[in-house]
């Protein structure tokens, strides 16, 4: 069995081939940052649901994906911060993804949040991907 490196970069492929393969389901392992990521999927509209599923042997989480008219609300995932070079961006940094079309995510001291929520609370923090 192989580790991991980046396990957010993992997931976010994960999620991609899913959404590319068409598919309504996925698995991914658990982790809480999967897990907020996911949430932040959900509260922008990109996937339908997620939820811990624990009858396996380890716990994962269960993404349903958003399909309508055989297209899928996530064209696209970019990961940025990566364990090789790590971006932080300030609160009046935080970037637009395709002009206000796509989300950027941020880790920041108030927890994992999209870059809207970081420019209303005004937090900074690392940039870990872009969705559109």
């Amino acid at each position: 069995m192989s580790t991991v490196t980046d396990p957010i970069a993992d997931f976010l492929a994960r999620v991609r081939n899913s959404t590319q393969a068409q598919k309504t389901e996925m698995f991914v392992p658990y982790s809480k940052m999967k897990s907020e990521i996911a949430r932040i999927l959900k509260e922008e509209g990109y996937i339908a649901d997620y939820e811990l599923d624990t009858t396996a042997a380890h716990p994962r989480i269960k993404i349903t994906n958003k399909v309508s008219n055989r297209n899928n609300a996530i064209t696209g995932l970019k990961r940025v911060s990566r364990p090789g070079l790590r971006r932080y961006v300030g609160a009046d940094e935080v970037p637009r993804v395709l002009g206000g079309m796509g989300t950027a995510i941020l880790s920041t001291s108030r927890g994992v949040m999209s870059g809207r929520e970081a420019k209303r609370m005004n937090v900074g923090g690392e940039l870990l991907a872009f969705v559109w």
